[in-house]
């Protein structure tokens, strides 16, 4: 088994919670695992799982998903065959040769789901006709006001996992104008996300430039003391505006001291990397022509 695959499997279990990819109970071949699929929606009944194998030359190559494993206890006809098919489109996806994918595939597969829900909604309500078309209208009516409750859907950019110590972090950082907004997308990340909403700590900073030279710096520990502030620290190295970042840590049961600063630093430069705010070979934000 590669150092790498090891490291994921850490990282999946860290993030999902214990027991989402294990080897195959009473299996002697030690290549295959059982996945514990997310949930897209946050309900309570039990997810479907799969059978994925490894080869040796993992990440170099994508795992095989070989079959459903075990079904959730609230599944309905055909939710097996969905589940397979839409994770190895997930997998199909998301994967790059060399590069570890499941936790990439798994949060895609939730979006996967969540788009065929919504077009099987639809196309049930246009079969429906007449007062199928009244209560398609008071659905509507109903996700409007569900979607102004919990506010816009922020415009997330995603670190990779950064796991020690069984602690895992990840950051998300994304473009805000006003600090009214940038509460609004912590508070929609809360309302949305089971896994972030249970996290141990969710630390948060944010710059943003506002009208006639005003400008807006804020920063939560959210428990991790001085956590908040190192962020808006790096913000400011960085040169970073109308920006936010919040960094999730999961603690994995063992204190990693002054090291936790270095790792919740890591997940929000990766994740302003990836959004395009900085040069990922320095430390100053990308120019604006």
């Amino acid at each position: 088994m590669s150092e790498a695959l090891l490291d994921e499997i850490e990282v999946i279990n860290s993030i999902y919670g214990d027991g989402t990819l294990v080897p195959l109970p009473n299996s002697k071949d030690q290549t295959i695992y059982v996945l514990t699929l997310p949930s897209s929606d946050d309900s309570s009944s039990s997810s479907s799982s799969l059978r994925l194998q490894f080869t040796p030359s993992y990440p170099d190559e994508p795992s095989s998903i070989l079959a459903t494993h075990s079904l959730g206890g609230h599944a309905k006809r055909g939710a097996a065959a969905r589940d397979l098919e839409l994770f190895r489109a997930a997998v199909g996806e998301v994967f790059e040769p060399g590069v570890v994918c499941l936790f990439d595939a798994m949060e895609k597969f939730k979006e996967l789901v969540s788009e065929a829900g919504g077009r099987k909604s639809a196309a049930d309500a246009e079969e429906q006709g007449g007062e199928g078309e009244g209560i398609a209208e008071g659905g509507e009516a109903e996700e409007a006001e569900e979607e102004e409750e919990e506010g816009e859907e922020p415009p997330w950019v995603m670190s990779d996992p950064v796991v020690e110590l069984k602690s895992a972090f990840i950051a998300r950082c994304a473009k805000v104008t006003s600090p009214g907004q940038a509460a609004r997308y912590v508070q929609h990340l809360l309302a949305t996300d089971k896994r972030v909403r249970s996290a141990t700590h969710n630390m948060t900073a944010w710059r943003i430039r506002g009208e006639n030279g005003a400008s807006f710096q804020d920063c939560d520990d959210d428990g991790e003391t001085a956590a908040g502030g190192r962020l808006l620290h790096l913000m400011q190295l960085m040169d970073l505006w109308d920006t936010m970042v919040i960094v999730t840590r999961w603690y994995g049961g063992q204190k990693l001291g002054p090291r936790r600063f270095a790792l919740i630093n890591q997940a929000a430069r990766d994740a302003f990397v990836k959004a395009g705010l900085v040069n990922e070979s320095g430390g100053g934000a990308k120019k604006k022509g």
